[in-house]
């Protein structure tokens, strides 16, 4: 078994996706294995709409099957996508960067899988899931592609790869398949690697991996000032690209951009709950107000009608912080 490639995408990346697939020959000599962030909850048709922009056959990995080459497995729907031992793992293990399926998670199992036989491509989306696993195929000695910023709907997936690692090759995605197609054609001539190299030989690939238990009583690095936006265990620093910038002891992974975002809606959380709080403390002031008015206890009555202002006044000032927050600023769901 020689080369792989392995493919992610979020916002945009249907598009970006169906130009790169468009681009694969039939007799690709290389399996295909793509990460798109979706919604957990719902169904998935990307297989589907793949297969059809495409000459390659495509659906959703299943947990153990053989990789082929010319073949599209697609990560699942709130399902992680590891490759080990020459099979796809999928596993509803913790998340990375926020995410399940993660990008950098796929990625950097096929780095450490598949060494220099690694084609990794990033395409549409927004962040950096994929960054820190496209550095780690770099690293191994794989090949770096990424989707020309410009010619990306949204392009902050390709920029935070391009500012991560130096890439091979930032391509319109409609090149990017030829492309694929000479990269997997080289590597074969070369030889590449005769087999995947086994998991056993390296770190776990993240977290998430089925093999990695032991970081749970051994995480990597050293313990940092920061709490796990997920469980609220210590985070640990990793030593990319083997290790994500930071992990819990669960398995719960970040790079620094993710770990920002999340802290940022943890804060918006917290200050909604706080907005909540404040309204509801008014409305009760405002009602026992009014009840010891009609039951002639007029001190007790003003009181509450001091406190009640108080409080209108501290979530007036609240809700004015959130609503200049940014037009995206909204109670949570």
């Amino acid at each position: 078994m020689g080369a792989i490639v392995v493919i992610g995408a979020s916002a945009g990346g249907v598009e970006a996706l169906t130009s790169v697939v468009r681009g694969l020959p039939a007799d690709l000599a290389a399996p295909v294995c793509v990460v798109l962030h979706t919604p957990p909850g719902g169904p998935s048709s990307l297989p589907s709409i793949l297969e059809r922009a495409g000459e390659l056959p495509a659906a959703h990995a299943r947990d153990g099957q053989q990789v082929e080459d010319g073949h599209i497995l697609v990560a699942p729907p709130d399902r992680h996508l590891i490759l080990t031992d020459g099979i796809v793992r999928v596993s509803r293990g913790p998340r990375e960067n926020r995410l399940r399926p993660a990008v950098d998670t796929l990625f950097r199992s096929a780095a450490f899988t598949y060494g220099p036989s690694a084609i990794g491509v990033i395409l549409s989306g927004a962040l950096d899931d994929g960054a820190a696993g496209l550095e780690a195929i770099k690293a191994q000695g794989g090949s770096a592609l990424i989707q020309d910023p410009a010619d990306a709907l949204f392009p902050g997936m390709p920029l935070s790869a391009r500012e991560r690692t130096v890439v091979d090759h930032a391509r319109p995605a409609a090149e990017l398949g030829p492309l694929i197609s000479e990269l997997v054609t080289a590597s074969v001539a070369k030889g590449g690697d005769a087999m995947p190299r086994p998991h056993a030989e390296t770190t776990p690939a993240s977290p998430t991996d089925a093999r990695s238990a032991d970081v749970y009583d051994n995480p990597p690095g050293e313990p940092s000032p920061y709490s796990c936006p997920d469980c609220g265990g210590v985070l640990w620093r990793g030593k990319p690209p083997r290790d994500p910038d930071f992990a819990c002891r669960v398995g719960h992974a970040y790079s620094a951009e993710s770990l920002e975002s999340a802290q940022r809606d943890g804060v918006e959380a917290a200050l909604w709950t706080a907005l909540r709080a404040l309204e509801e403390s008014a409305l009760t002031t405002r009602r026992l107000a009014a009840d010891a008015q009609r039951a002639g206890r007029h001190s007790a009555a003003r009181r509450f009608a001091a406190r009640r202002a108080q409080v209108e006044q501290q979530a007036a000032v609240l809700r004015k912080a959130l609503a200049e927050g940014g037009a995206d600023t909204k109670p949570p769901s």
